[in-house]
């Protein structure tokens, strides 16, 4: 498997951004051009985005596997 050298760097944060609802006209706010809207349900296709998603490894927040061991911080037996 090949690595892709566009996801090696950290991704920006996201920016906000606003738009009128194509189904109801709401203004509507998201992140990097994918909105939803909490009025009519209207959402717009991923890839209709500014920026590309992050790939599942880079994600902080993901899950880890079953039976992955949680790494400890190491405290010093006494205190410096």
């Amino acid at each position: 498997m090949e690595a892709n050298p566009e996801s090696t760097a950290p991704l920006p944060a996201p920016e906000l951004t606003e738009a009128e609802c194509r189904r109801c006209g709401t203004l509507i706010a998201g992140l990097d051009g994918r909105y939803a809207c909490g009025v009519c349900g209207w959402v717009n296709d991923h890839s209709e985005g500014h920026r590309r998603l992050p790939r599942a490894d880079e994600d902080p927040d993901r899950p880890r596997p079953p039976g992955a061991r949680r790494r400890r911080n190491r405290t010093p037996p006494y205190p410096c």
